[in-house]
């Protein structure tokens, strides 16, 4: 039988966990102020309440285990990846400027609760006893209709993007003897400015599709139904964090930035005199998320990449304003 706590959709035991686990997590990072567990934590957690929900929910259909699987195996690589980047790396300079302020340290770790809940919902709402109670006295549909299989393929190529993504810049940041003043521009690097985000995207679409009600199963009441179609909330919720939030505006501008500063900064050498033309050349050839060949993407109308695209103007690092800003900040940081 499926255990009952605190409400039929695990909605409230699944805060609490979180809310637990990533406070212990800032406890931690704050008191020794260091960045080693910031985002294993963020990505361990997915893998805690996939698992806890399976098992107190104690429903082991095959939708059940292979979508809480699903998001473990995820959880499990991108929690494993930031770690060992980090323990290479050091330090995240994300958090250099919010380190050291107990509240705005605070606000990245309450945000982190808010993300990891949201995104959870499909496989905690799937797991929980409003539907569990339903397809144990019903019937219980077969896995394996046309959606699940879509569901798992979606899955699949996202995580296999975002995985191959990530080991390709990692790999050509460490290596020796790349040119300083190009982005990288190999493997899906050269098809899309933020592969990694794209396969994330996709895993997410994925794994709400997969949890979503079957259409045979005609016995869950209709609120029941309800909280996994409104489980959307974690796909579209992946998708407005990184295209408007900590992914994609966090990455463009300072990525412009370091390349306009190698040509016109202060500290510009001469070998880094074309970076900034690089940049550039590299902005108009290359799809900002969506993988597309860039001999397909480069001659697109300015508008449609701008819109359908999604390489909105907010993105752009503007010569004549952020330019100046990017100059006087570097000549303040120098003296």
């Amino acid at each position: 039988m499926a255990v009952y706590v605190l409400d039929h959709y695990y909605l409230a035991i699944t805060v609490l966990v979180t809310t637990a686990y990533q406070l212990l997590g800032f406890a931690i990072a704050w008191t020794f102020q260091f960045d080693k567990i910031t985002d294993f934590t963020g990505g361990s957690n997915f893998f805690i309440l996939a698992l806890l929900t399976l098992l107190i929910g104690n429903e082991f259909h095959a939708r059940n285990i292979v979508a809480s699987v699903l998001v473990m195996a995820w959880a499990t690589r991108i929690a494993g990846f930031l770690l060992f980047r980090v323990l290479k790396t050091g330090s995240d300079n994300r958090f250099d400027e919010i380190r050291s302020n107990f509240f705005k340290f605070l606000g990245f770790w309450i945000g982190q609760i808010v993300w990891v809940w949201t995104v959870s919902l499909p496989v905690t709402i799937l797991n929980s006893p409003a539907i569990s109670d339903t397809t144990r006295s019903g019937s219980n549909p077969a896995f394996g209709t046309s959606r699940d299989i879509a569901g798992v393929i979606l899955w699949a190529l996202g995580w296999l993007i975002e995985t191959i993504s990530d080991a390709q810049k990692f790999r050509y940041k460490s290596a020796k003897g790349n040119p300083k003043d190009k982005p990288i521009q190999t493997g899906l690097w050269e098809w899309s400015r933020h592969p990694p985000y794209f396969g994330e995207i996709m895993c997410w679409w994925g794994i709400w599709i997969l949890c979503l009600p079957p259409t045979t199963n005609g016995s869950l009441p209709s609120s029941s139904k309800s909280a996994q179609y409104g489980a959307i909330v974690s796909p579209l919720f992946t998708l407005i964090l990184l295209m408007f939030g900590s992914g994609v505006p966090t990455a463009e501008k300072p990525q412009a930035k370091k390349f306009f500063l190698m040509s016109y900064g202060d500290n510009a050498k001469q070998e880094h005199a074309r970076a900034w033309s690089n940049y550039k050349e590299y902005l108009r050839k290359t799809s900002i998320l969506i993988p597309i060949p860039p001999f397909i993407y480069k001659p697109l109308p300015q508008i449609l990449k701008q819109t359908l695209l999604l390489d909105f103007p907010m993105y752009r690092f503007d010569e004549g304003r952020d330019g100046a800003a990017a100059i006087e900040e570097s000549r303040k940081s120098f003296v």
